[in-house]
């Protein structure tokens, strides 16, 4: 009898499961479809409101004539899109490097080692990257004295450091986090065998937590990418000042925004499909 009771609140309990999650998917499909209509009526009202009948309709959208003008070589939009892409690359390298080393200092047994990293840590995931980057560029200069600094254009290195600064201290924290993910068995191992602490690190304990540590790092290199945007507050030629360029000129707010939305979706899509390529291959491996 007991028994009997027992399969039927059980089979009540797992209709009723069953049609929480019916009416969830079904939710979620509505208001899926309801935000895709809603981005395909915003599309549409962007690139086709002179055409609409509305008079309401009739300013604020893509100047077809201002975006052929933006998209005809030579361009400073072109520029603007090679220095994002070089000063990413060049910070991207320098912060995987830096943040290993932080990383590195995280974990590392000498007591004032750990305390120096993780006050680095907390200065730069505590302050603004805007902060950051104008220490950098006016604060720099200024310990020269006026007309004293040796460098004339500033605006690349300072770019450099002051990116390369911030996404090391998060990059070290994803290092951080890979290295405690690593049973300490593997040291003990490595240690047994007769490698020191540097050589286990090397060529044991960092192999392993990089792979653990990839797909955080692959994330910080896409916002890493649109921080790039911050930069037209130091006269980096980067896309929002080239935004703000053609608007000071055209009045035209939205025909240079479609142009700057799409050059930086050139760029972080490609590097999304890729982080989600290596964190693939890295859950592939670990199964392996």
């Amino acid at each position: 009898m007991g028994t009997s009771h027992s399969s039927h609140d059980a089979e009540a309990s797992g209709s009723t499961q069953i049609a929480s999650d019916e009416t969830l998917r079904r939710l979620s499909m509505a208001v899926a479809g309801a935000f895709t209509l809603l981005v395909l009526a915003f599309l549409a009202i962007l690139f086709l409101g002179a055409y609409i009948p509305v008079e309401s309709f009739g300013e604020g959208f893509v100047d077809y004539s201002l975006l052929v003008q933006i998209l005809t070589p030579p361009s400073g939009y072109y520029t603007a899109f090679l220095n994002v892409i070089g000063v990413v690359v060049v910070s991207a390298i320098t912060s995987v490097i830096a943040g290993i080393f932080v990383g590195l200092g995280r974990v590392s047994k000498t007591p004032f080692t750990a305390r120096i990293s993780r006050a680095y840590v907390e200065f730069f995931r505590g302050t603004p990257l805007l902060f950051q980057l104008i220490a950098v560029y006016y604060g720099i200069p200024a310990l020269f004295g006026t007309g004293n600094f040796p460098i004339q254009n500033f605006g690349w290195p300072a770019a450099v450091i002051g990116l390369t600064l911030n996404h090391a201290a998060y990059t070290g924290e994803a290092v951080r986090g890979g290295i405690e993910s690593i049973p300490e068995g593997q040291m003990e191992a490595a240690r047994t065998l007769g490698m020191g602490y540097v050589q286990s690190m090397r060529e044991v304990i960092l192999p392993q937590a990089w792979r653990n540590a990839v797909p955080a790092v692959g994330n910080d290199m896409i916002i890493l990418v649109k921080d790039t945007s911050l930069l037209t507050v130091i006269a980096f030629p980067e896309l929002i000042s080239q935004w703000q360029y053609t608007y000071s000129n055209t009045f035209d707010a939205w025909t240079p925004l479609v142009v700057v939305g799409a050059l930086y979706l050139l760029i972080t899509v490609p590097l999304s499909s890729i982080v989600q390529r290596a964190g693939s291959v890295v859950e592939t491996g670990d199964r392996r």
